[in-house]
């Protein structure tokens, strides 16, 4: 295995983790138990208690 043929694996490693991460943040993001938090944090700039 050469130093270069180890760099394309890690290449192909790394864009594999890093599409899995934003996967799971989507995932994360999207779940129903996180709406109500959201919708909050939408109206922050809203409110004029301050």
């Amino acid at each position: 295995m050469t130093l270069q043929t180890f760099g394309e694996i890690l290449a192909s490693a790394w864009t594999v983790w890093a599409v899995l991460v934003f996967a799971g943040i989507v995932r994360w993001a999207w779940r129903p138990a996180n709406r109500g938090r959201f919708e909050q944090d939408a109206d922050i700039p809203l409110n004029d208690e301050g």
